[in-house]
């Protein structure tokens, strides 16, 4: 099985992996500073809703000032900076013109994720994520009743029972299984187009380790058999709530059978049959944005043309 690269420039390039503040959990707890924080003018300020954020017109943030967010929305800590600045997140909506201009664009990390710098990926996966969690958690999973939001954003508590709950992640493996042939294994998902393809991939269920996980969707979705698995780096996958373990397996069989609902085709493709065909435009890659891309990537053993990634 080829290594093409090395596992640091995997690692190192991950889209929505990145981040450069420090996330300040003593400080979620801490009415008194949060207070100060939210009145500093030198605080920044990102607003979501429904896991998408304003944009300026060079495609980057906008942050704004804790004055510029309307008082009734609510307020996500995110962090601090090694300058001190304080990051939040508001959750504005559900209209997406309330409290941000009309004329402002909104867009989201799988459209606009690549072009963010370091420290604006990380703040917003984490405002998405966030976003994403306490928009599909209004009522307690014990008991029923509504909850509210508590520790700056981190926690929801049960205003009948008082139970705590956190921010959910749901753990899922992706893999490009590679032959002896050093061919890579690529599938189609039922709802995409065809020639859309990308690497199998499929949740960690109760009880199961990451590695079987792994064999096991390979051979549910594909019929393919793997022996060794290399974990290659993780990624947050925040739509709504997934933490994207990536791999690279060694196939034992080669014979194809699609499970014909989740995946509809797969092939196994050498570098020059994945390269001529992106080029004659038959198939396309997964977004940059993706781990499945830096996936591919490892095994093509270089970057994948823009042009070639689907949207």
């Amino acid at each position: 099985m080829s290594a093409s690269g090395s596992i640091e420039s995997l690692l190192g390039n991950l889209t929505l992996a990145r981040a450069t503040t420090d996330r300040a959990e003593h400080r979620r707890g801490d009415d008194a500073w949060l207070l100060g924080a939210w009145s500093n003018p030198t605080t920044r300020v990102l607003r979501v809703n429904r896991a998408r954020f304003p944009l300026t017109a060079d495609a980057d943030l906008l942050w704004v000032g804790p004055d510029e967010v309307d008082v009734s929305a609510e307020r996500l800590f995110l962090g601090v900076d090694g300058a001190g600045v304080a990051y939040f997140a508001a959750r504005v909506g559900p209209d997406d013109d309330e409290g941000v201009p009309s004329a402002i664009t909104w867009g989201d990390l799988r459209q606009y994720g690549v072009g963010l710098s370091d420290r604006d990926a990380g703040l917003a996966v984490a405002s998405v994520a966030l976003d994403n969690w306490h928009g599909n958690h209004p009522r307690c999973a014990r008991c029923g009743d509504s909850t509210v939001i508590g520790n700056a954003g981190w926690i929801r508590r049960c205003t009948s029972c008082a139970a705590e709950h956190y921010p959910r992640t749901d753990p899922a493996v992706i893999m490009l299984a590679i032959d002896d042939d050093d061919r890579a294994l690529l599938g189609r998902r039922a709802e995409w187009q065809p020639g859309w393809f990308s690497t199998l991939a499929g949740f960690v269920e109760a009880g199961e380790s990451a590695e079987a996980a792994v064999r096991r969707e390979l051979a549910e979705e594909s019929g393919v058999v793997v022996d060794e698995v290399t974990y290659l780096g993780s990624q947050p996958w925040p739509f709504p709530c997934s933490l994207m373990l990536g791999y690279h397996a060694h196939a034992t069989s080669t014979d194809i059978t699609v499970d014909e609902t989740e995946i509809v085709e797969a092939r196994w493709f050498t570098r020059d049959e994945l390269r001529a065909e992106c080029e004659a435009g038959a198939t396309a890659v997964p977004p940059a944005v993706s781990i499945a891309r830096k996936l591919i990537e490892r095994w093509f053993g270089g970057e994948i043309p823009g042009e070639w990634g689907r949207p």
